[in-house]
């Protein structure tokens, strides 16, 4: 090693020394909230005590790293830089508690998992048995919308993600562990109820959907696209939840999967069967109804994705396995 070479380190190490771990911990929160206030609420400071960190931290890297637009904030070219910086220490750490746990024989370290929206309704029970069987894998569980797991993934900040649509543009590996069936939901006494219908009866029928940048929404409407049908939106709602309670009230019909469905307002698992002629129906008017309907149920499947181009911890490793091994004892569907 030459001698400018070690003076170069030398000066790379002292720059590093005047940052801090509170500076790291306090941009790497405002980065992924876009909010000084946000940062400060989920890291339990104040937001002066926030801007100070992030003012200092701009300081010892010599450029700014947040700029103002309009009311917002937003990154600088080297914020981005350092945003990615951090996820990539972080990931780095993360293999060398995981090596280390290795070398006792023990599984450990930190498991980050992404999962979109949808499917908090199935992962938590996944995660839990990992969990009571790996008790030093320390596992963080994110819900997102799609767009922000997608992004996620591109800066690798998670071991791995849960979703129904995996990007083309990111180079990623996958498993499929469960199927998520789309299916058109209605109101309980909607007059659809309980018959075999053509998608085109559905024409004059208000939709609501999920916001832009759904996986759901992305593949509702690229099935209505094959099909040539056009569904009149009247609304775009931000949860399934939301869209639940908007089609229980009468607003009109959406599609879901199936899973998160089922596991609310409806009244029944199964899908109606047609009532005999003058029956009236037992559901009550503030529940939800899965209709027959042509060209339905959409098939998908849920995966579990990670960046092939990254290393994996020993914890995604196993924790990947297990669900493996799950699937094919169980044959979940």
């Amino acid at each position: 090693m030459n001698k400018h070479h070690a003076s170069h380190q030398q000066l790379q190490l002292r720059h590093l020394q005047r940052i801090t771990p509170q500076q790291l911990r306090a941009f790497e929160a405002t980065a992924r909230r876009l909010s000084v206030t946000r940062a400060a609420e989920e890291l339990h400071v104040t937001q002066p005590t926030v801007s100070v960190q992030l003012r200092e931290l701009a300081s010892a890297i010599g450029e700014p790293l947040l700029e103002t637009q309009g009311r917002r904030i937003r990154l600088t070219q080297t914020g981005e830089l350092l945003q990615q910086t951090i996820g990539e220490l972080t990931a780095c750490w993360q293999r060398f508690e995981s090596r280390v746990g290795q070398v006792h024989g023990l599984v450990s370290g930190r498991l980050r998992v992404a999962a979109v929206t949808t499917a908090e309704y199935f992962v938590p029970d996944l995660v839990g048995p990992f969990a009571a069987a790996h008790p030093g894998v320390d596992i963080e569980l994110l819900v997102e919308n799609r767009d922000r797991v997608v992004e996620r993934l591109q800066r690798g900040q998670d071991d791995l993600a849960v979703m129904m649509l995996p990007p083309t543009s990111i180079p990623l590996d996958s498993v499929m562990i469960l199927n998520n069936p789309l299916v058109v939901i209605a109101p309980a006494d909607h007059p659809a109820v309980g018959k075999r219908i053509r998608l085109s009866s559905l024409a004059n029928d208000r939709w609501l959907m999920r916001e832009s940048g759904s996986g759901t929404r992305q593949v509702a409407l690229a099935h209505f696209a094959d099909l040539g049908f056009e569904p009149r939106i009247a609304m775009s709602l931000g949860s399934n939840e939301a869209i639940k309670h908007a089609v229980a009230s009468g607003l009109g019909v959406a599609v879901l999967s199936e899973l998160a469905v089922t596991s609310g307002l409806l009244d029944k698992r199964a899908r109606p069967t047609k009532r005999a002629k003058g029956e009236k129906s037992t559901r009550g008017s503030h529940g939800l109804a899965i209709l027959d309907v042509s060209h339905f149920p959409i098939r998908r499947q849920w995966s579990i994705v990670w960046r092939k181009d990254q290393p994996q911890s020993v914890a995604a490793q196993r924790f990947v396995s297990y669900l493996t091994q799950l699937h094919e004892r169980d044959g979940i569907r």
